[in-house]
């Protein structure tokens, strides 16, 4: 699954539109890189997104197309 789309359908981010705009703005890193929108999500990554002054990183657990949004929070775990 696109980098892009992960993070709108685990609601990391709420829209694609931004999460793509994040990726292209170097704010997104997957397992200390920077990747593009495109980037191939895998379980294991662990991904670090940068909110301002803030940084969180999350740890893939599962990758599915469309998930609920209260089994949303599953698909991954929140890193320190």
């Amino acid at each position: 699954m696109r980098l892009d789309k992960y993070l709108k359908v685990s609601r990391i981010i709420k829209r694609r539109t931004v999460a793509n705009e994040a990726c292209g703005d170097n704010l997104v890193f997957v397992n200390g890189k920077a990747v593009k929108p495109s980037y191939d999500v895998k379980i294991g990554d662990v991904i670090e997104v940068h909110y301002g002054t803030r940084i969180t990183k999350f740890r893939v657990v599962s990758v599915a197309e469309s998930v609920r949004k209260a089994e949303a929070a599953e698909m991954y775990e929140v890193v320190e």
